[in-house]
């Protein structure tokens, strides 16, 4: 199975979750770090979609901001996901396919009881919408939180599990789990 790993960080030098992550998987996967290509927001769509198009499991890596995405994800999703080769009559160029979120959050309050209310599934909602309208399986997300204050030692198991998640089947979400 041919895994990459589409990296959105808009300050990726200064990440240290992110990174790690991203550090222990290099070699085994395809990771691409977005914000470096396309520092200007220019993308190039048709490299893009090749890209894609060559993939059995698309993981999108970025640290949840602002209870959403980065801005460069949002972008790239409205350039390359189009209409009529994404989705649409003929649009059929990434079905059957793997769609992964793997997020990072900087707090651990997350949840109906907790302070943000929401549960990060929740908050990821519109990715998933997209994984189905496009045709992808929407896996389960893997999600590392608490990363503004996470321990070097609970980082180092974070990232192996990252590793060993990607090298996984992982479950596919039904349209409201």
């Amino acid at each position: 199975m041919k895994t990459i790993i589409n990296l959105f960080h808009p300050n990726f030098k200064q990440s240290r979750v992110n990174k790690r992550l991203a550090d222990q998987v290099k070699g085994e996967f395809e990771v691409r770090n977005l914000a470096e290509l396309y520092p200007d927001f220019m993308i190039d769509v048709k490299k893009e979609q090749q890209v894609l198009e060559k993939a059995d499991r698309v993981v999108l890596q970025f640290p949840m901001q602002w209870y959403s995405s980065p801005a460069l994800l949002k972008q790239w999703e409205d350039q390359v996901l189009t209409y009529g080769w994404a989705y649409g009559n003929k649009g059929t160029a990434l079905h059957g396919k793997e769609l992964l979120i793997a997020v990072t959050v900087g707090a651990d309050n997350y949840g109906h009881d907790d302070f943000v209310g929401y549960t990060i599934d929740e908050l990821l909602r519109p990715l998933q919408a997209t994984s189905h309208l496009i045709g992808m399986r929407y896996l389960k997300p893997f999600a590392v939180m608490g990363a503004s204050s996470i321990s070097d030692e609970n980082l180092q198991k974070a990232a192996e599990e990252y590793e060993q998640y990607l090298q996984k089947d992982v479950a596919t979400l039904g349209t409201f789990e």
